[in-house]
């Protein structure tokens, strides 16, 4: 008979979860982990509640799976109604999960997806744990430029800062000489784009391209001691005219502010095809270009 099948499997479900919250009384999802959707599936069908958090640290079931970026299971938890601004100990949410879980690039994918979810379901992009720390800070800290670009769209602050007073930018320069290769300029171009304030730093000498795109949003480059007190042998990742060439304007005005060019920051460097093009009287008027100069 159809009811006693679905009695039995009531019933089934009724029985793992009472013996496995009897092994982790914290939550009744922790010992099933590894078990996936299906598993979950038997627990919420024998009355596991969805939004149950751990004893100690206060996780539910959607910041676990929020974290291990588990995105047939997310889907699962939301759709049974858990609770997208559900906050653990820390006051974070699953989205901080999330974003702070995206360590590996070969998992970038992911975990975009899981925070893409994240945020259509209602997940708050402000929202920071007791450490001030915010779902944009932990995508800049592991140079996630996708998922910060996103949290950017949805209304992130660009210049918040933490406990420690650090902003996502500062998060971003933190890291930015081991991980050259996840192009953290991306990163960079987009908190500026979103009002970032500017800042820099030596390691950005690892990482021309980041160094550019910061470099190219002054119309006058700040004094930095550190590029006058490296030699050229400890400039590592950069072309060979860059030191000479950063330090010799320190301090002077730019004649030049694109974000467009390839090569490593040259500061100071002519840009003479703006210099000779012609410049409509109604634009010149209204912007800073003057005496042929673009300012």
């Amino acid at each position: 008979m159809p009811g006693d099948s679905g009695q039995k499997r009531r019933s089934n479900s009724r029985r793992l979860w009472e013996e496995h919250r009897a092994w982790s009384p914290s939550s009744p999802f922790t010992p099933w982990w590894g078990g996936g959707p299906r598993c979950c599936v038997l627990l919420l069908d024998g009355g596991a509640e969805v939004n149950l958090p751990t004893r100690d640290s206060r996780l539910t079931p959607l910041h676990l799976a929020a974290r291990a970026a588990t995105e047939e299971l997310a889907v699962l938890l939301l759709a049974r109604g858990a609770d997208v601004r559900a906050k653990n100990r820390e006051g974070e949410t699953p989205l901080n999960a999330a974003c702070a879980g995206a360590e590996r690039p070969a998992e970038a994918g992911r975990y975009l997806r899981v925070v893409q979810l994240l945020l259509g379901a209602g997940a708050d992009p402000f929202t920071a744990g007791r450490k001030l720390h915010t779902p944009l800070h932990n995508a800049c800290a592991n140079c996630s430029a996708r998922i910060a670009e996103g949290l950017l769209l949805r209304g992130a602050r660009a210049d918040v800062e933490n406990c420690a007073g650090y902003t996502p930018m500062d998060c971003l320069l933190q890291v930015v000489e081991g991980l050259p290769a996840q192009q953290p300029e991306v990163i960079a171009r987009s908190l500026l784009n979103h009002g970032a304030k500017l800042r820099l730093t030596q390691a950005l000498l690892l990482s021309p391209a980041t160094l550019e795109v910061l470099l190219n949003n002054y119309t006058v480059i700040p004094p930095c001691g550190w590029m006058e007190a490296l030699s050229s042998d400890g400039v590592q990742g950069a072309p060979g005219l860059f030191r000479p060439g950063a330090s010799a304007v320190s301090g002077q005005r730019r004649y030049c502010r694109t974000v467009s060019r390839r090569r490593a920051a040259l500061p100071g460097a002519a840009c003479h095809s703006a210099r000779r093009a012609p410049v409509p009287g109604a634009i010149k008027d209204t912007s800073a270009v003057q005496d042929g100069t673009l300012r």
